[in-house]
Protein backbone atom coordinates (compact mmCIF):
# COMPACT_ATOMS: atom_id res chain seq x y z
CA UNK A 1 0.00 0.00 0.00
CA UNK A 2 1.05 3.58 -0.57
CA UNK A 3 2.74 5.10 2.45
CA UNK A 4 1.16 8.19 3.98
CA UNK A 5 2.90 11.54 3.76
CA UNK A 6 5.15 12.12 6.77
CA UNK A 7 3.42 14.63 9.06
CA UNK A 8 5.40 16.86 11.42
CA UNK A 9 4.61 16.39 15.11
CA UNK A 10 2.71 19.48 16.12
CA UNK A 11 -0.14 20.23 18.53
CA UNK A 12 -1.91 22.50 16.02
CA UNK A 13 -2.71 22.24 12.28
CA UNK A 14 0.00 23.58 10.00
CA UNK A 15 -2.57 25.64 8.04
CA UNK A 16 -5.67 27.53 9.09
CA UNK A 17 -8.69 25.21 8.83
CA UNK A 18 -11.18 25.44 5.99
CA UNK A 19 -13.90 23.93 8.14
CA UNK A 20 -14.57 23.90 11.88
CA UNK A 21 -17.30 22.23 13.91
CA UNK A 22 -17.68 23.36 17.53
CA UNK A 23 -20.05 22.18 20.27
CA UNK A 24 -22.41 20.40 17.86
CA UNK A 25 -25.45 18.73 19.45
CA UNK A 26 -28.17 16.68 17.79
CA UNK A 27 -31.01 14.66 19.32
CA UNK A 28 -33.72 12.42 17.94
CA UNK A 29 -36.72 11.01 19.83
CA UNK A 30 -35.23 8.93 22.64
CA UNK A 31 -31.66 9.25 21.36
CA UNK A 32 -28.97 11.90 21.83
CA UNK A 33 -26.85 11.37 18.75
CA UNK A 34 -24.26 14.12 19.32
CA UNK A 35 -23.13 16.07 22.36
CA UNK A 36 -20.30 18.62 22.07
CA UNK A 37 -18.96 17.17 18.82
CA UNK A 38 -16.11 19.05 17.21
CA UNK A 39 -13.48 18.74 14.49
CA UNK A 40 -11.52 20.83 12.00
CA UNK A 41 -10.06 20.22 8.54
CA UNK A 42 -7.25 22.20 6.91
CA UNK A 43 -6.42 22.44 3.17
CA UNK A 44 -4.50 19.41 1.90
CA UNK A 45 -5.15 17.47 5.11
CA UNK A 46 -6.75 14.04 5.56
CA UNK A 47 -8.55 13.75 8.90
CA UNK A 48 -9.71 10.34 10.11
CA UNK A 49 -13.06 10.39 11.93
CA UNK A 50 -13.02 7.20 14.00
CA UNK A 51 -15.38 5.59 16.45
CA UNK A 52 -17.57 2.57 16.94
CA UNK A 53 -20.88 2.25 15.11
CA UNK A 54 -23.27 4.53 16.93
CA UNK A 55 -20.50 6.96 17.91
CA UNK A 56 -22.07 9.76 15.86
CA UNK A 57 -19.95 9.70 12.70
CA UNK A 58 -22.90 9.37 10.30
CA UNK A 59 -24.76 12.18 12.06
CA UNK A 60 -21.75 14.47 11.65
CA UNK A 61 -21.58 13.61 7.93
CA UNK A 62 -25.30 14.40 7.50
CA UNK A 63 -24.86 17.73 9.27
CA UNK A 64 -21.89 18.61 7.06
CA UNK A 65 -23.88 17.73 3.93
CA UNK A 66 -27.01 19.66 4.95
CA UNK A 67 -29.25 16.64 5.50
CA UNK A 68 -29.53 17.33 9.24
CA UNK A 69 -29.36 20.67 11.01
CA UNK A 70 -27.70 20.75 14.46
CA UNK A 71 -29.70 21.61 17.59
CA UNK A 72 -26.77 23.63 18.95
CA UNK A 73 -23.17 24.52 18.12
CA UNK A 74 -21.50 26.23 15.20
CA UNK A 75 -20.22 25.34 11.73
CA UNK A 76 -17.64 27.69 10.25
CA UNK A 77 -16.06 27.74 6.78
CA UNK A 78 -13.08 30.03 6.26
CA UNK A 79 -13.80 31.32 9.78
CA UNK A 80 -17.29 32.48 8.75
CA UNK A 81 -20.44 30.95 10.31
CA UNK A 82 -22.64 29.05 7.85
CA UNK A 83 -26.02 27.31 8.02
CA UNK A 84 -26.53 24.35 5.71
CA UNK A 85 -30.23 23.82 5.09
CA UNK A 86 -29.82 21.37 2.20
CA UNK A 87 -27.35 19.34 0.17
CA UNK A 88 -27.34 22.19 -2.37
CA UNK A 89 -26.19 24.58 0.38
CA UNK A 90 -23.32 22.19 1.19
CA UNK A 91 -22.31 22.05 -2.48
CA UNK A 92 -22.30 25.85 -2.66
CA UNK A 93 -19.91 25.88 0.30
CA UNK A 94 -17.64 23.37 -1.42
CA UNK A 95 -18.59 20.30 0.69
CA UNK A 96 -19.25 16.98 -1.08
CA UNK A 97 -19.48 13.38 0.12
CA UNK A 98 -18.71 9.95 -1.32
CA UNK A 99 -20.57 7.22 0.51
CA UNK A 100 -19.94 3.49 0.91
CA UNK A 101 -22.97 2.78 -1.27
CA UNK A 102 -22.82 5.14 -4.24
CA UNK A 103 -26.04 6.99 -5.09
CA UNK A 104 -26.16 7.21 -8.87
CA UNK A 105 -28.25 6.48 -11.96
CA UNK A 106 -27.11 3.42 -13.86
CA UNK A 107 -29.03 4.21 -17.04
CA UNK A 108 -27.45 7.65 -17.42
CA UNK A 109 -24.00 8.30 -18.85
CA UNK A 110 -20.91 9.04 -16.80
CA UNK A 111 -21.04 12.72 -17.82
CA UNK A 112 -24.74 13.00 -16.90
CA UNK A 113 -24.05 11.51 -13.47
CA UNK A 114 -21.14 13.86 -12.84
CA UNK A 115 -23.20 16.97 -13.63
CA UNK A 116 -26.54 15.76 -12.31
CA UNK A 117 -28.46 18.75 -10.99
CA UNK A 118 -26.05 21.37 -12.36
CA UNK A 119 -25.69 20.71 -16.09
CA UNK A 120 -23.75 23.31 -18.10
CA UNK A 121 -26.22 25.52 -20.00
CA UNK A 122 -25.94 27.39 -23.27
CA UNK A 123 -25.78 31.15 -23.17
CA UNK A 124 -28.09 33.39 -25.14
CA UNK A 125 -31.86 33.85 -25.55
CA UNK A 126 -34.15 30.87 -25.46
CA UNK A 127 -35.07 31.14 -29.15
CA UNK A 128 -31.41 30.50 -29.96
CA UNK A 129 -31.13 27.57 -27.59
CA UNK A 130 -30.13 29.56 -24.54
CA UNK A 131 -30.73 27.71 -21.28
CA UNK A 132 -30.60 24.27 -22.88
CA UNK A 133 -28.05 21.69 -21.73
CA UNK A 134 -24.69 22.24 -23.40
CA UNK A 135 -23.87 18.61 -24.09
CA UNK A 136 -20.52 19.30 -25.72
CA UNK A 137 -19.34 21.41 -22.78
CA UNK A 138 -20.59 18.80 -20.30
CA UNK A 139 -18.69 15.98 -22.04
CA UNK A 140 -15.57 18.10 -22.36
CA UNK A 141 -15.59 19.13 -18.71
CA UNK A 142 -16.32 15.54 -17.59
CA UNK A 143 -13.34 14.36 -19.65
CA UNK A 144 -11.14 16.98 -17.96
CA UNK A 145 -12.25 15.91 -14.47
CA UNK A 146 -11.65 12.22 -15.23
CA UNK A 147 -8.22 13.02 -16.68
CA UNK A 148 -7.42 14.93 -13.50
CA UNK A 149 -8.09 11.68 -11.64
CA UNK A 150 -6.05 9.70 -14.22
CA UNK A 151 -9.16 7.65 -14.98
CA UNK A 152 -9.51 6.07 -18.41
CA UNK A 153 -13.32 6.32 -18.56
CA UNK A 154 -15.33 7.54 -21.55
CA UNK A 155 -17.84 10.22 -20.41
CA UNK A 156 -20.49 8.74 -22.74
CA UNK A 157 -20.30 5.28 -21.15
CA UNK A 158 -23.50 4.21 -19.31
CA UNK A 159 -22.77 4.08 -15.59
CA UNK A 160 -24.11 0.51 -15.38
CA UNK A 161 -21.15 -0.65 -17.51
CA UNK A 162 -18.60 0.44 -14.89
CA UNK A 163 -17.09 -1.49 -11.99
CA UNK A 164 -17.72 -0.49 -8.38
CA UNK A 165 -14.29 1.17 -8.24
CA UNK A 166 -14.95 3.16 -11.41
CA UNK A 167 -18.29 4.32 -10.00
CA UNK A 168 -16.41 5.63 -6.96
CA UNK A 169 -14.13 7.58 -9.30
CA UNK A 170 -17.21 9.06 -11.00
CA UNK A 171 -18.47 10.11 -7.55
CA UNK A 172 -15.14 11.84 -6.88
CA UNK A 173 -15.37 13.58 -10.28
CA UNK A 174 -18.89 14.68 -9.36
CA UNK A 175 -17.53 16.20 -6.15
CA UNK A 176 -14.82 18.00 -8.11
CA UNK A 177 -17.45 19.31 -10.52
CA UNK A 178 -18.90 21.22 -7.56
CA UNK A 179 -15.41 22.63 -6.95
CA UNK A 180 -15.35 20.78 -3.63
CA UNK A 181 -12.79 22.06 -1.15
CA UNK A 182 -13.87 19.54 1.49
CA UNK A 183 -14.43 15.93 0.47
CA UNK A 184 -16.01 13.40 2.83
CA UNK A 185 -15.08 9.76 2.08
CA UNK A 186 -17.30 7.35 4.03
CA UNK A 187 -15.97 3.76 3.87
CA UNK A 188 -14.86 4.27 0.25
CA UNK A 189 -12.92 0.98 -0.02
CA UNK A 190 -15.51 -1.41 1.45
CA UNK A 191 -16.28 -3.04 -1.93
CA UNK A 192 -12.93 -2.57 -3.68
CA UNK A 193 -10.19 -5.02 -4.58
CA UNK A 194 -6.62 -4.44 -3.42
CA UNK A 195 -5.58 -2.99 -6.79
CA UNK A 196 -8.59 -0.66 -6.80
CA UNK A 197 -7.76 0.45 -3.24
CA UNK A 198 -4.25 1.34 -4.42
CA UNK A 199 -5.77 3.45 -7.22
CA UNK A 200 -7.92 5.25 -4.63
CA UNK A 201 -4.80 5.96 -2.55
CA UNK A 202 -3.22 7.58 -5.61
CA UNK A 203 -6.30 9.76 -6.13
CA UNK A 204 -6.35 10.83 -2.46
CA UNK A 205 -2.66 11.81 -2.71
CA UNK A 206 -3.45 13.94 -5.76
CA UNK A 207 -6.38 15.65 -4.00
CA UNK A 208 -4.12 16.45 -1.05
CA UNK A 209 -1.55 18.05 -3.33
CA UNK A 210 -4.34 20.14 -4.88
CA UNK A 211 -5.28 21.46 -1.42
CA UNK A 212 -8.53 19.54 -0.89
CA UNK A 213 -9.37 18.84 2.75
CA UNK A 214 -10.59 15.26 3.25
CA UNK A 215 -12.64 13.77 6.07
CA UNK A 216 -11.92 10.03 5.91
CA UNK A 217 -14.14 7.46 7.63
CA UNK A 218 -13.00 3.85 7.68
CA UNK A 219 -12.99 0.88 10.02
CA UNK A 220 -9.77 -0.39 8.41
CA UNK A 221 -6.86 0.77 10.53
CA UNK A 222 -4.27 0.10 7.83
CA UNK A 223 -6.02 2.67 5.61
CA UNK A 224 -6.19 5.20 8.43
CA UNK A 225 -2.48 4.89 9.15
CA UNK A 226 -1.55 4.88 5.45
CA UNK A 227 -3.65 7.85 4.34
CA UNK A 228 -4.50 10.13 7.24
CA UNK A 229 -2.61 12.99 8.85
CA UNK A 230 -4.75 13.54 11.95
CA UNK A 231 -7.50 11.69 13.82
CA UNK A 232 -10.63 12.71 15.70
CA UNK A 233 -12.18 10.09 17.99
CA UNK A 234 -15.90 10.00 18.82
CA UNK A 235 -17.60 7.75 21.40
CA UNK A 236 -21.34 7.58 22.12
CA UNK A 237 -21.90 10.93 20.40
CA UNK A 238 -19.15 12.72 22.36
CA UNK A 239 -15.83 14.10 21.21
CA UNK A 240 -13.06 12.09 22.93
CA UNK A 241 -9.69 13.09 21.50
CA UNK A 242 -7.72 14.22 18.48
CA UNK A 243 -4.11 14.31 17.43
CA UNK A 244 -1.51 13.34 14.83
CA UNK A 245 -1.68 9.83 13.40
CA UNK A 246 2.10 9.63 13.65
CA UNK A 247 1.83 9.91 17.44
CA UNK A 248 -0.47 6.92 18.09
CA UNK A 249 -0.72 3.22 17.33
CA UNK A 250 -3.77 1.06 16.66
CA UNK A 251 -4.07 -0.13 20.27
CA UNK A 252 -4.23 3.45 21.51
CA UNK A 253 -6.89 4.35 18.93
CA UNK A 254 -8.97 1.32 19.87
CA UNK A 255 -8.73 2.19 23.55
CA UNK A 256 -9.97 5.73 22.84
CA UNK A 257 -12.78 4.44 20.61
CA UNK A 258 -14.25 1.86 22.96
CA UNK A 259 -13.20 3.25 26.34
CA UNK A 260 -11.39 0.04 27.18
CA UNK A 261 -8.57 -2.11 25.86
CA UNK A 262 -9.57 -4.78 23.37
CA UNK A 263 -7.12 -7.52 24.21
CA UNK A 264 -8.59 -10.02 21.82
CA UNK A 265 -10.26 -9.06 18.56
CA UNK A 266 -10.37 -12.73 17.45
CA UNK A 267 -11.49 -14.61 20.58
CA UNK A 268 -11.40 -18.03 18.95
CA UNK A 269 -12.03 -20.82 21.45
CA UNK A 270 -10.68 -24.22 20.50
CA UNK A 271 -13.41 -26.83 20.16
CA UNK A 272 -13.45 -30.46 19.11
CA UNK A 273 -15.55 -30.67 15.93
CA UNK A 274 -18.37 -33.20 16.03
CA UNK A 275 -20.08 -35.18 13.32
CA UNK A 276 -20.31 -34.03 9.73
CA UNK A 277 -23.35 -31.81 9.18
CA UNK A 278 -22.83 -30.62 5.59
CA UNK A 279 -21.16 -32.17 2.56
CA UNK A 280 -20.90 -30.51 -0.85
CA UNK A 281 -19.79 -32.64 -3.78
CA UNK A 282 -18.60 -31.15 -7.09
CA UNK A 283 -21.07 -28.28 -7.04
CA UNK A 284 -20.99 -26.25 -10.22
CA UNK A 285 -22.55 -23.44 -12.21
CA UNK A 286 -20.94 -22.84 -15.62
CA UNK A 287 -20.85 -19.04 -15.29
CA UNK A 288 -19.84 -18.67 -11.62
CA UNK A 289 -18.04 -21.66 -10.05
CA UNK A 290 -17.22 -25.30 -10.71
CA UNK A 291 -16.17 -28.52 -8.98
CA UNK A 292 -16.56 -27.12 -5.46
CA UNK A 293 -16.35 -29.84 -2.81
CA UNK A 294 -15.99 -29.61 0.97
CA UNK A 295 -17.32 -30.93 4.26
CA UNK A 296 -18.36 -29.09 7.43
CA UNK A 297 -18.66 -30.46 10.97
CA UNK A 298 -20.54 -29.32 14.06
CA UNK A 299 -18.54 -26.98 16.25
CA UNK A 300 -16.32 -25.90 13.36
CA UNK A 301 -15.68 -22.59 11.59
CA UNK A 302 -14.79 -23.15 7.96
CA UNK A 303 -13.33 -20.06 6.32
CA UNK A 304 -13.66 -19.17 2.64
CA UNK A 305 -11.09 -16.71 1.31
CA UNK A 306 -10.46 -15.30 -2.15
CA UNK A 307 -10.07 -12.10 -4.11
CA UNK A 308 -13.02 -10.17 -5.56
CA UNK A 309 -14.73 -12.34 -8.19
CA UNK A 310 -13.37 -15.64 -6.87
CA UNK A 311 -16.90 -17.10 -6.60
CA UNK A 312 -17.21 -17.47 -2.82
CA UNK A 313 -20.53 -15.63 -2.42
CA UNK A 314 -21.93 -17.34 -5.51
CA UNK A 315 -21.36 -20.75 -3.92
CA UNK A 316 -23.11 -19.63 -0.73
CA UNK A 317 -26.10 -18.24 -2.61
CA UNK A 318 -26.44 -21.58 -4.40
CA UNK A 319 -26.39 -23.45 -1.08
CA UNK A 320 -29.12 -21.17 0.27
CA UNK A 321 -31.35 -21.56 -2.79
CA UNK A 322 -31.00 -18.00 -4.10
CA UNK A 323 -29.52 -19.42 -7.31
CA UNK A 324 -29.57 -22.96 -8.71
CA UNK A 325 -26.39 -24.98 -9.39
CA UNK A 326 -26.38 -27.04 -12.58
CA UNK A 327 -24.42 -29.96 -11.16
CA UNK A 328 -23.25 -31.51 -7.91
CA UNK A 329 -24.83 -32.71 -4.66
CA UNK A 330 -25.55 -31.19 -1.26
CA UNK A 331 -25.96 -33.47 1.77
CA UNK A 332 -27.17 -32.25 5.18
CA UNK A 333 -26.75 -34.69 8.06
CA UNK A 334 -25.98 -37.43 5.54
CA UNK A 335 -29.14 -36.91 3.52
CA UNK A 336 -29.10 -35.47 0.01
CA UNK A 337 -31.27 -32.37 -0.25
CA UNK A 338 -32.59 -30.32 -3.13
CA UNK A 339 -32.75 -26.67 -2.09
CA UNK A 340 -34.74 -24.58 -4.58
CA UNK A 341 -35.29 -21.48 -2.44
CA UNK A 342 -34.29 -19.94 0.90
CA UNK A 343 -37.41 -21.26 2.60
CA UNK A 344 -36.32 -24.83 1.87
CA UNK A 345 -32.80 -24.02 3.09
CA UNK A 346 -34.14 -22.68 6.39
CA UNK A 347 -36.37 -25.75 6.71
CA UNK A 348 -33.17 -27.81 6.49
CA UNK A 349 -31.70 -25.60 9.26
CA UNK A 350 -29.23 -23.88 6.92
CA UNK A 351 -29.28 -20.07 6.89
CA UNK A 352 -27.30 -17.36 5.12
CA UNK A 353 -26.39 -13.85 6.27
CA UNK A 354 -25.66 -11.95 3.02
CA UNK A 355 -22.89 -9.47 2.39
CA UNK A 356 -25.25 -6.69 1.30
CA UNK A 357 -27.28 -6.36 4.49
CA UNK A 358 -29.27 -3.29 3.41
CA UNK A 359 -30.52 -4.71 0.11
CA UNK A 360 -30.72 -8.46 0.69
CA UNK A 361 -30.56 -8.90 4.45
CA UNK A 362 -33.07 -6.55 6.02
CA UNK A 363 -36.23 -4.48 5.60
CA UNK A 364 -35.01 -1.02 6.58
CA UNK A 365 -38.50 0.45 6.87
CA UNK A 366 -39.51 -2.09 9.52
CA UNK A 367 -38.64 -2.12 13.23
CA UNK A 368 -35.85 -4.05 14.91
CA UNK A 369 -38.45 -6.37 16.41
CA UNK A 370 -40.16 -7.07 13.09
CA UNK A 371 -36.83 -7.75 11.35
CA UNK A 372 -35.53 -10.04 14.10
CA UNK A 373 -38.63 -12.21 14.20
CA UNK A 374 -39.52 -12.22 10.49
CA UNK A 375 -37.99 -15.63 9.58
CA UNK A 376 -39.37 -17.21 12.80
CA UNK A 377 -43.04 -16.22 12.49
CA UNK A 378 -44.25 -19.58 11.21
CA UNK A 379 -42.56 -21.40 14.09
CA UNK A 380 -43.53 -18.90 16.77
CA UNK A 381 -47.11 -18.44 15.69
CA UNK A 382 -48.29 -21.61 13.92
CA UNK A 383 -51.93 -20.54 14.12
CA UNK A 384 -51.25 -17.16 12.60
CA UNK A 385 -52.08 -15.28 15.78
CA UNK A 386 -49.31 -12.95 16.85
CA UNK A 387 -48.29 -13.08 20.49
CA UNK A 388 -46.66 -9.71 21.13
CA UNK A 389 -45.09 -10.82 24.43
CA UNK A 390 -43.47 -13.86 22.81
CA UNK A 391 -42.26 -11.80 19.87
CA UNK A 392 -40.72 -9.19 22.18
CA UNK A 393 -39.08 -11.88 24.30
CA UNK A 394 -37.35 -13.34 21.23
CA UNK A 395 -36.28 -9.87 20.11
CA UNK A 396 -34.92 -9.05 23.55
CA UNK A 397 -33.01 -12.34 23.75
CA UNK A 398 -31.08 -11.86 20.50
CA UNK A 399 -30.91 -8.07 20.69
CA UNK A 400 -29.17 -8.32 24.05
CA UNK A 401 -26.97 -11.27 23.06
CA UNK A 402 -25.63 -9.32 20.09
CA UNK A 403 -25.49 -6.02 22.02
CA UNK A 404 -27.70 -4.11 19.57
CA UNK A 405 -27.63 -0.42 20.51
CA UNK A 406 -31.06 1.17 20.03
CA UNK A 407 -33.57 3.45 21.76
CA UNK A 408 -36.12 0.61 21.76
CA UNK A 409 -36.90 -2.60 19.90
CA UNK A 410 -39.58 -0.65 17.98
CA UNK A 411 -36.98 1.68 16.44
CA UNK A 412 -36.78 1.50 12.64
CA UNK A 413 -33.81 -0.47 11.37
CA UNK A 414 -32.96 2.37 8.98
CA UNK A 415 -32.21 4.59 11.99
CA UNK A 416 -29.47 2.29 13.33
CA UNK A 417 -25.78 2.45 12.51
CA UNK A 418 -24.39 -0.02 9.97
CA UNK A 419 -22.87 -2.21 12.67
CA UNK A 420 -26.12 -2.48 14.58
CA UNK A 421 -28.02 -3.24 11.37
CA UNK A 422 -25.58 -6.09 10.77
CA UNK A 423 -26.17 -7.46 14.28
CA UNK A 424 -29.93 -7.48 13.66
CA UNK A 425 -29.48 -9.33 10.35
CA UNK A 426 -27.30 -11.96 12.05
CA UNK A 427 -29.70 -12.18 14.99
CA UNK A 428 -32.79 -12.76 12.87
CA UNK A 429 -31.29 -15.92 11.38
CA UNK A 430 -29.83 -17.15 14.64
CA UNK A 431 -33.33 -16.85 16.11
CA UNK A 432 -34.42 -19.65 13.73
CA UNK A 433 -32.02 -21.95 15.67
CA UNK A 434 -30.13 -23.30 12.64
CA UNK A 435 -27.55 -26.09 12.51
CA UNK A 436 -25.51 -24.33 9.81
CA UNK A 437 -25.02 -20.60 9.42
CA UNK A 438 -23.19 -18.96 6.51
CA UNK A 439 -21.76 -15.54 7.39
CA UNK A 440 -20.81 -13.64 4.23
CA UNK A 441 -18.52 -10.70 5.17
CA UNK A 442 -20.22 -10.43 8.61
CA UNK A 443 -18.02 -7.55 9.78
CA UNK A 444 -17.90 -5.53 6.56
CA UNK A 445 -18.19 -1.83 7.33
CA UNK A 446 -18.47 -2.18 11.12
CA UNK A 447 -16.13 -0.90 13.78
CA UNK A 448 -13.54 -2.87 15.70
CA UNK A 449 -15.63 -3.05 18.87
CA UNK A 450 -18.61 -4.48 16.97
CA UNK A 451 -16.27 -6.85 15.12
CA UNK A 452 -15.00 -8.21 18.43
CA UNK A 453 -18.61 -8.71 19.59
CA UNK A 454 -19.51 -10.61 16.40
CA UNK A 455 -16.34 -12.73 16.66
CA UNK A 456 -17.05 -13.54 20.32
CA UNK A 457 -20.57 -14.57 19.38
CA UNK A 458 -19.24 -16.82 16.61
CA UNK A 459 -17.06 -18.60 19.15
CA UNK A 460 -20.07 -18.98 21.43
CA UNK A 461 -22.07 -20.50 18.56
CA UNK A 462 -19.52 -23.18 17.72
CA UNK A 463 -19.18 -24.04 21.42
CA UNK A 464 -22.92 -24.74 21.33
CA UNK A 465 -22.44 -27.10 18.37
CA UNK A 466 -23.39 -24.81 15.50
CA UNK A 467 -21.45 -25.20 12.24
CA UNK A 468 -20.25 -21.91 10.73
CA UNK A 469 -19.06 -20.98 7.24
CA UNK A 470 -17.19 -17.66 7.33
CA UNK A 471 -16.72 -15.84 4.01
CA UNK A 472 -14.33 -12.93 4.46
CA UNK A 473 -12.02 -10.72 2.43
CA UNK A 474 -10.14 -9.73 5.58
CA UNK A 475 -7.20 -12.10 5.92
CA UNK A 476 -6.63 -11.47 9.67
CA UNK A 477 -10.29 -12.25 10.33
CA UNK A 478 -10.45 -15.47 8.34
CA UNK A 479 -7.13 -16.67 9.82
CA UNK A 480 -8.02 -15.58 13.34
CA UNK A 481 -11.42 -17.26 13.46
CA UNK A 482 -11.28 -20.33 11.20
CA UNK A 483 -10.40 -23.95 12.00
CA UNK A 484 -9.84 -24.57 8.30
CA UNK A 485 -9.65 -22.25 5.29
CA UNK A 486 -10.61 -23.00 1.69
CA UNK A 487 -9.09 -20.60 -0.82
CA UNK A 488 -10.95 -19.92 -4.07
CA UNK A 489 -9.65 -18.49 -7.32
CA UNK A 490 -11.66 -18.03 -10.53
CA UNK A 491 -14.57 -20.15 -9.30
CA UNK A 492 -12.58 -23.12 -8.02
CA UNK A 493 -11.18 -24.23 -4.67
CA UNK A 494 -7.41 -23.97 -5.10
CA UNK A 495 -6.10 -24.84 -1.64
CA UNK A 496 -7.10 -25.90 1.86
CA UNK A 497 -5.32 -25.01 5.10
CA UNK A 498 -5.89 -26.01 8.70
CA UNK A 499 -4.80 -23.97 11.71
CA UNK A 500 -1.45 -25.72 11.89
CA UNK A 501 -0.53 -25.07 8.25
CA UNK A 502 -2.12 -21.72 7.40
CA UNK A 503 0.10 -18.74 6.69
CA UNK A 504 -0.75 -15.36 5.22
CA UNK A 505 1.78 -15.75 2.42
CA UNK A 506 0.52 -19.20 1.36
CA UNK A 507 -3.13 -18.12 1.47
CA UNK A 508 -2.56 -14.99 -0.62
CA UNK A 509 -0.44 -16.98 -3.09
CA UNK A 510 -3.27 -19.48 -3.56
CA UNK A 511 -5.88 -16.70 -3.87
CA UNK A 512 -3.88 -15.05 -6.64
CA UNK A 513 -3.76 -18.29 -8.63
CA UNK A 514 -0.03 -18.85 -8.18
CA UNK A 515 -0.37 -21.89 -5.90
Amino acid sequence: MMAATVIPHSPVPVREPILELEGIEKSFPGVRALADARLSIAPGEVVALVGENGAGKSTIVKILTGIYQPDAGSLRIDDQPVHLESTQDAWKQGIAAIHQETVAFDELSVAENIFLGHHPRRDGPWWRGGGLVDWAAMRSRARELLAQLEADIDPDTPLKALSVAQKHIVEIAKALSHEARILIMDEPTASLSQREIHDLYRIVAGLKRAGTGILFISHKFDEIFDLCDRYVVMRDGHYVSEGWIADVDSDQLVSMMVGRTLTQVFPRVDTVPGEEVLRVERLGNPTEFDDVSFALRRGEILGFYGLVGAGRSEVMKALFGITRPTRGKVLINGREVQIANPEQAAANRLVYVPEDRQVAGAVLGMSIKDNLTLPSLARLFPNGILDDAKERALTREYGLRLVVKAASWDQLLSELSGGNQQKVVIGKWLATRPDIIILDEPTKGIDIGSKAAVHAFMSELVQQGLAVILVSSELPEVMGMSDRILVMHEGRVRAEFDRSTMSAEAIVTAASGSH
